[in-house]
């Protein structure tokens, strides 16, 4: 009976490596075939073609677009000779993109209530900020003639409540 009990101990005991050259074929595979694999992965990772989903990010035209300066000078010639543009020419060029939607904190024109309070401070010093920059407006110095932006400044005004007179033309 206890020789039965020997076989039956041998057997729950029995492993799928019976030598020793199976042994050493499981250890190097253990650590061969995940090498292997993550020698894989980083040469797929590193030499698939990344782009945006739906883009041709690397084209001529995209990298010319995303490096083309924000800024579009317009160079003129000084001795032609000047047509002003009118207040509200100025306004729909320039201006509306803040003062229409009250972004960063620009009166949107028509709002009586915004307006009363830097018109009473009236056009020379509206002119100012508006030439200088005021809060987060940019600077408009040298980007029109100061007739224009003062005519702008008087359609803005007077399209929010304001009875400011329009600059004589020099």
């Amino acid at each position: 009976m206890s020789h039965h009990h020997n076989e039956h101990d041998d057997h729950d005991h029995e492993t799928p490596i019976k030598t020793p050259k199976q042994l050493i074929i499981v250890v190097l595979a253990a650590f061969v075939v995940p090498i292997i694999a993550i020698v894989l992965l980083v040469q797929y990772v590193a030499h698939n073609e990344k782009t945006g989903a739906g883009s041709d990010a690397m084209t001529e035209q995209a990298i010319a677009e995303r490096i083309k300066p924000v800024a579009n000078p317009v160079i003129k010639d000084p001795n032609a000779a000047v047509v002003l543009k009118s207040g509200e020419e100025v306004f729909k060029t320039t201006c509306t993109g803040c003062h229409s939607a009250g972004l960063m904190g620009a009166p949107k024109v028509g709002d009586k209530a915004a307006w009363g309070p830097r018109i009473g401070q009236g056009l020379d010093t509206l002119f100012k900020h508006a030439l200088d920059g005021y809060k987060q407006m940019p600077a408009q110095k040298g980007a029109f003639e100061d007739a224009e932006i003062r005519s702008a400044i008087v359609y803005m005004a007077n399209q929010s409540g304001g009875s400011l007179k329009e600059p004589a033309a020099k």
